[in-house]
């Protein structure tokens, strides 16, 4: 969702700049920061940015310069020579003796420049609306390009995921052998040989081996990391869904560093987890 745009658009008096700057949100969130002669097109403004752009934390600035030829503002020609005639009147009064500056004090006096409130033509919104269509554009093409490097990113740590899952299987029937050994020599260290019902054992390991079986989450994390591929390729924004099944993917990893009871599988299992870690901060990026 990071992104930035940015477009010009000169105008008979001035010249406008408009930024877009996008960050990572779960919804949309705009910020506008207008000069008061485009406010009044702000809710226009916001409801083009939404249409354009599917999520995020967006802020839109428009800075503009005036052109040498326009003007801020306009003399009040009556007040200026009404302010001047009297101040002259006062200092002839005075016997004090009139100067240039005695303008420039009238200069000072209120309401001696006058500033009309501009008003926002349409063929001139009609200009700032195509750069604002611009700059989102741009917006999106960064977009773009982000995600490619996220598409590659996330498909290179799925597919590790799915290469320790394929490393966890050579150690399947050593982990096995060794859970049988342990428990094995822990009995005969507190009962005789021939206090020992190996009928009795040998269940008993069966249903305790069992529940440390970890063949369906073995397939059920390969199915999300399957399903997760699959999602990327949907031409639709998927962030949310990816998160979903990301979520599926930690819950069956963690199951099998529970159930592991090898050095081996554990290690494998953290390795995932930390590849699973950087997919769901990749994630944060997808719309």
């Amino acid at each position: 969702m990071t992104g930035y745009g940015k477009a010009q658009c000169i105008l008979p008096d001035k010249k406008l700049t408009i930024e877009i700057k996008s960050l990572n949100s779960k919804q949309m969130d705009t910020n506008t920061r207008l000069p008061s002669l485009y406010k009044e097109k702000e809710l226009e403004i916001r409801q083009l940015i939404s249409s354009e752009l599917e999520r995020g934390k967006v802020e839109c600035s428009f800075h503009y310069e005036l052109s040498e030829d326009a003007a801020s503002g306009t003399i009040n020609v009556p007040v200026v020579k009404s302010y001047y005639e009297q101040l002259y009147k006062i200092s002839g009064e005075l016997g004090l003796k009139t100067s240039l500056e005695l303008l420039s004090t009238v200069m000072r006096m209120p309401d001696t420049i006058r500033t009309e409130k501009p008003e926002l033509e349409e063929t001139e919104w009609g200009g700032v609306k195509d750069a604002l269509k611009q700059a989102l554009g741009h917006v999106n093409e960064f977009r773009n390009q982000e995600g490619k490097s996220l598409d590659t990113d996330l498909r290179q740590r799925v597919e590790a995921i799915s290469e320790k899952l394929i490393h966890i299987e050579k150690y399947e029937e050593v982990r096995i052998g060794q859970i049988r050994e342990r428990i094995g020599n822990n009995l005969a260290a507190y009962l005789k040989k021939e206090d020992l019902d190996e009928n009795r054992f040998e269940q008993e390991l069966i249903f305790y081996i069992e529940k440390l079986d970890i063949s369906e989450e073995k397939v059920r994390l390969s199915n999300h990391c399957k399903y997760f591929l699959e999602t990327m390729e949907d031409q639709k924004p998927s962030g949310k869904k990816l998160g979903f099944i990301s979520q599926e993917m930690g819950r069956e990893i963690n199951t099998l560093g529970s159930k592991a009871n090898h050095a081996e599988i554990q290690k494998l299992v953290v390795e995932m987890k930390d590849e699973l870690e950087r997919i769901k901060e990749q994630i944060l990026n997808v719309l």
